[in-house]
């Protein structure tokens, strides 16, 4: 899983001009936003990994930057059992 991350990292770090999710998901393939409807908030879904990992991600831009906020990274199996929009693996 580490060599994925990676690798989306690199791709992440070579493109330019990311300036709103849509420019995010035209430089990664295989990403999808999600809107949710409850919390007012969006979030990104990123297929990793040759598509054997996914990888829910909250995001803030500010000044041509982008700020991923990583709330959840698993295998497709793990991911249909988790909702994208309330996932927070991380927080205790």
């Amino acid at each position: 899983m580490l060599k994925a991350f990676e690798d989306f990292r690199r791709r992440l770090k070579e493109s330019q001009s990311i300036n709103n999710p849509q420019d995010l998901l035209k430089a990664i393939p295989n990403s999808d936003l999600v809107t949710c409807k409850k919390t007012k908030q969006s979030r990104i879904v990123f297929n990793i990994g040759s598509n054997k990992y996914r990888m829910i991600c909250g995001y803030l831009f500010i000044s041509k930057r982008i700020i991923l906020f990583i709330k959840f990274v698993g295998t497709h199996q793990e991911y249909d059992k988790v909702d994208a929009c309330t996932i927070n693996m991380f927080k205790s």
